[in-house]
């Protein structure tokens, strides 16, 4: 995998397409593999659950998208046996795009550690399982920690649990966990703080509606960003209505690839594209009337104006007071030589 665990590796800015919850079959799962890998995402993401060891049966979701219904009966609906998981894996890996998934249980690790997963993603949910995430680090494979629903000091006692287990190859996301999360509710300079907080990678998981916050969060120095994907946004599911479409994904990711390209290296200096423009729209000293060999120059002799490879203006009062070398005429350009 190609996860970026370095936190000085900013670009690429690695996209996961996270298709977990949006199917049931291999053909459904095939169809979203093979949108994804035409969107040139990173990764595609799933998520292994089973309703019996997720949820009580006496849970319940109250959130947008799903209304007030059971958490158990839910999750039921959209798990999938180690079969499924096998063939959407390997599917995933012929498109030539990195895989993994979301375990929530200790018999969800292993399963994935069966099928050979390269990284393990810990949902919000368990963000402050501090037993699970101790398990689950202890398997020395990267992790990427969403932090929905957590304070900084949460998410700080998470990190030493990992860290404290010996596995220092940890991501954070910044995340929402409203479905969907509406724009005053997305906060990105929560993701900005923990940058600035944790010596780690940081990115951001998506559940607004679109792709403005994505683009924002790359802009912000995101290293990972994930995004719900779907074929059909109307399809039966609670996360296809805050799932990117492939239209949008492609747009999503061309968008980001722009912003990684504006970015640059962060040095302030001139570009190669300023090279004319740096002579020519600059401005220089120049003579403000004619000017007679051997005359003394008074400020009122002198003006500023383009182009600019003459003497700078920071060097006018400099010139104040000396003597014209030779004869000057209004607007000609100032230079060293024609001093004395």
């Amino acid at each position: 995998m190609h996860l970026p665990l370095n936190k000085l590796q900013r670009h690429p800015i690695y996209i996961i397409a996270e298709i977990g919850g949006n199917f049931t079959t291999f053909d459904e799962a095939k169809a979203l593999v093979n949108a994804a890998a035409e969107c040139h995402v990173n990764a595609v993401k799933l998520q292994t659950f089973r309703a019996k060891t997720v949820a009580s049966k006496t849970a319940i979701f109250d959130m947008e998208n799903t209304g007030v219904v059971s958490q158990y009966d839910l999750f039921r609906k959209y798990e999938i046996d180690e079969n499924l998981h096998q063939r959407v894996f390997s599917y995933i890996q012929e498109k030539g795009l990195d895989w993994f998934s979301t375990p929530s249980h200790e018999s969800d690790v292993e399963l994935l550690d069966r099928l050979g997963v390269g990284a393990f993603k810990i949902g919000s949910d368990d963000a402050v399982n501090i037993p699970f995430l101790r398990f689950v680090a202890r398997r020395g494979k990267p992790i990427v920690l969403a932090t929905g629903m957590c304070t900084l000091e949460e998410v700080r006692q998470s990190i030493s649990a990992i860290l404290g287990e010996g596995n220092h190859r940890l991501i954070l996301l910044h995340a929402v966990t409203s479905y969907p999360t509406h724009p005053d509710d997305v906060n990105l300079g929560a993701m900005k703080s923990m940058i600035e907080e944790f010596n780690l990678p940081v990115g951001y998981s998506d559940h607004t509606v679109g792709t403005t916050a994505c683009v924002a969060a790359a802009a912000l120095g995101a290293a990972v960003l994930e995004k719900h994907f779907t074929v059909d946004k109307q399809a039966d599911g609670p996360d296809h209505m805050l799932s990117a479409n492939p239209a949008e994904m492609k747009i999503l990711v061309d968008q980001i690839r722009m912003v990684e390209r504006m970015l640059g290296n962060g040095i302030k200096m001139p570009a190669a594209s300023e090279a004319k423009t740096r002579v020519n729209n600059r401005k220089s000293i120049v003579a403000a009337r004619d000017l007679e060999a051997g005359q003394v120059i008074e400020a009122v002799d002198l003006a500023i104006k383009r182009p600019g490879y003459g003497i700078p203006p920071k060097y006018f009062d400099q010139l104040v007071g000396r003597t014209v070398g030779r004869r000057l005429l209004q607007d000609d350009i100032v230079a060293w030589e024609n001093l004395r």
